[in-house]
């Protein structure tokens, strides 16, 4: 038995999503860790693209923005941006999105606009970048996230990428033809959209949650599938990769402090 934190429970779960022969537009942050780790455990020809260009990218630390050279460095080349998003996003050669969200509703939709109204936020947030090309575009979309009332609310405030609409048949009355949200990972649980209503579901339950935690960090009623499962716990090659990953990175993003050297 290893111990391993919720967070760490969420990143490992969330990489093994991921296929070997995937081609993965990842966003920053948690997707982002998730996708580095697949390529350095299970899945080492995982193909990597960033938003700002970067195809075949393999960082050895993980980026701080899509404009952090260290993945046009690691990269097998780098294309423009219009050539991305028209060519290799719009043109249906990306298998997975991996995205986070500020808020999302049961449906898959993301809002990282804005909390509260529009005209007079609450908070104004980064926005949505090239995240509402990736959800409607990839072959599908993971999602990963922590779990809370705050971030897993019943409506969102502003819809920047869409999930399954309302509903069913929603992305198809669009005219949109992928998937769509396809699995959501968190530090609780996994869930899955329902076929029927298109409404996540929960899957799978992490090691020591319970029910009731689920629910008490869940803004809708939250719906089981008839088989719930128990996650499978991190093993230690998993562990030992992404606890590396994590140390590299905070010994790169260092910020020397006064009489410390940089290394």
């Amino acid at each position: 038995m290893v111990d391993y934190t919720p967070a760490e429970m969420m990143s490992v779960t969330a990489s093994r999503a991921v296929r070997k022969d995937d081609v993965c537009f990842v966003g920053i942050g948690l997707p982002s860790e998730a996708c580095n780790l697949a390529r350095l455990t299970h899945a080492p020809d995982l193909t990597l693209i960033y938003e700002s260009g970067t195809l075949a990218t393999k960082p050895t630390v993980l980026p701080l923005s899509i404009g952090d050279g260290e993945l046009c460095e690691t990269a097998l080349t780098t294309v423009s941006v219009p050539e991305m998003f028209r060519y290799w996003l719009q043109g249906g050669r990306i298998t997975v999105g991996f995205l986070g969200a500020a808020q999302l509703d049961r449906f898959g939709n993301i809002n990282t606009t804005v909390v509260g109204d529009y005209a007079n936020p609450k908070v104004r947030l980064p926005g949505g970048g090239g995240a509402p090309e990736i959800a409607t575009s990839c072959g599908e979309i993971f999602i990963v996230m922590r779990q809370s009332r705050r971030g897993f609310v019943d409506k969102i405030d502003f819809v920047t990428s869409l999930g399954h609409g309302a509903g069913p048949g929603d992305r198809a009355r669009l005219g949109v033809t992928t998937k769509g949200p396809t699995r959501l990972m968190t530090d609780l649980c996994v869930m899955e959209p329902d076929p029927e209503t298109m409404e996540f579901t929960v899957t799978s339950i992490h090691p020591g949650v319970s029910r009731a935690e689920i629910e008490e960090n869940t803004g809708w009623t939250v719906r089981y599938a008839s088989d719930v499962t128990e996650t499978p716990e991190p093993t230690r090659t998993e562990l030992d990769a992404l606890r590396d990953l994590k140390a590299r990175t905070e010994r790169a993003h260092r910020v020397p402090g006064k009489g410390e050297a940089a290394e």
